[in-house]
């Protein structure tokens, strides 16, 4: 199935109560409005700055921001 918001292939979510259709290109899940005006979390991150960034990112994950930023500024040795 194809996704009617970006038109990449859906894949079957099969984490929740009931199987559902998402597509993890943008984030659109079966049964939701295909609403185009709607940014997804990375375009979203695409416009902020890194400060802004760092504060989105610490607070999706619950984490200290000190923590994300020393990872974002090298991700291999954090």
């Amino acid at each position: 199935m194809k996704c009617p918001k970006c038109g990449h292939e859906m894949v079957v979510d099969e984490h929740r109560r009931y199987a559902l259709q998402m597509c993890y290109e943008c984030g659109y899940i079966e049964g939701r409005m295909a609403d185009t005006k709607a940014e997804s979390n990375f375009n979203h991150l695409k416009n902020l700055t890194m400060t802004e960034a760092i504060a989105f990112i610490s607070r999706g994950l619950n984490v200290k921001e000190a923590d994300v930023a020393r990872w974002l500024d090298d991700p291999f040795n954090a």
